[in-house]
């Protein structure tokens, strides 16, 4: 496949994210390995940079259906193979690992991949880290504010005194090393709490919404009450960013996008989802419900896809999105499919309207 155009900086990102879960595939019965697994996740990486997306994410669990703990380890080896592409966390678990930890792993994969690195931070879905690494689970929104507030201090400063309540305090510690770009770029994953999305505009890092299920509608208060706060803060309205992340997949046609996706998409909800019950289950109708236009689930055609997108810009005026393409054992041939779909007939539409847009609303 040919590279199309290297898009820096463009108005609109694109990207795609994963999760390295890990489930049976639903056809064949076959599980495949965590070391196939990873080299999949590595090749996806691969094809999404050739093929001109912006943003390429990995997210943290600890679990043995998933390959993914040590985020910035995956993101190291993905930079050696990749030349323009954005490497991020989607996301890590702030609230369970050490702020300090954090920024010296990213400021190394910063390094690595020619400045590159960006990090998105969050509370997490699962609560598996807690016990794990010895901290307790109601101390999670305190843990996660105490940790985000010295991550950004740590990006502003080489040397550091601090003192917190949970973390040993830092005198004259110097943080090394420094990422090559002049900061790290911050974001934090919102799941639909207004409290954490005034938080992030407060503190004058991107948004990244994690929009799942249902209408999107109601997201659109998150996003507003984010940039109010943040403009109140003191921060220049263009630099509060936001991005929206969901599940999603292409194929040529909507009918041939439901068919392949459907069951494996049902797969990971029952096998995965940190809020199911024995009698949980995903009927096809309600899957096509979730694909409508005014509902989240981004999956059909590129034509589909293209709308969908530019309807949530109508209500968010977000400036990238994300799809997890790889859930439930969907083989990595159909996972390919979806990126060069993505890249070459989604991207260039989208992002042609929203320049288009914004030029409009400039004059």
């Amino acid at each position: 496949m040919n590279s199309i155009k290297d898009n820096t900086n463009p108005e609109f990102e694109f990207g795609i994210y994963t999760l390295g879960d890990i489930v049976k595939d639903c056809h064949t019965g076959q599980t495949i390995s965590p070391q196939q697994r990873l080299h999949e996740v590595i090749a996806a990486a691969k094809l999404a940079d050739e093929a001109g997306l912006d943003v390429f994410g990995v997210g943290e669990h600890h679990r043995l259906d998933f390959a993914i703990s040590s985020v910035p380890v995956m993101l190291a080896a993905i930079a050696q193979v990749t030349r323009r592409i954005k490497l991020t966390s989607t996301t890590v678990v702030l609230s369970t690992i050490d702020p300090v930890r954090v920024f010296e792993d990213f400021a190394t994969v910063d390094l690595l991949s020619g400045g590159r690195a960006e990090i998105i931070a969050g509370r997490g879905a699962f609560i598996e880290s807690f016990p794990l690494f010895g901290y307790e689970l109601d101390d999670g929104k305190r843990l996660f504010a105490e940790n985000l507030e010295l991550l950004i201090a740590l990006n502003e400063q080489e040397v550091m005194t601090w003192e917190g309540r949970f973390r040993a305090p830092l005198h004259n510690a110097e943080i090394a090393p420094r990422p090559l770009q002049p900061k790290l770029p911050l974001w934090v994953g919102v799941g639909g709490s207004p409290d954490s999305a005034e938080r992030a505009g407060a503190l004058g890092v991107g948004m990244a919404m994690a929009i799942l299920s249902g209408s999107p509608e109601p997201f659109r208060e998150l996003a507003d009450a984010y940039r109010a706060r943040g403009i109140a803060a003191g921060h220049a309205p263009d630099k509060l960013k936001v991005g929206v992340t969901s599940h999603g997949y292409i194929a040529k046609t909507a009918a041939q996008a439901l068919d392949d996706y459907y069951p494996y998409y049902y797969s990971y909800r029952n096998a995965i989802s940190p809020h199911r019950s024995p009698s949980y289950t995903v009927s096809r109708g309600e899957f096509e419900s979730s694909v409508a236009p005014d509902n989240t689930l981004a999956v059909g055609s590129p034509q589909q896809i293209i709308e969908k997108i530019l309807y949530q810009h109508e209500l968010f005026g977000h400036q990238r999105f994300m799809a997890q393409l790889d859930i439930g054992g969907l083989p990595y041939a159909k996972v390919a499919s979806a990126i060069e779909l993505l890249a070459t007939e989604v991207a260039p539409v989208v992002r042609r309207e929203i320049a288009r847009k914004n030029a409009g609303a400039a004059r």
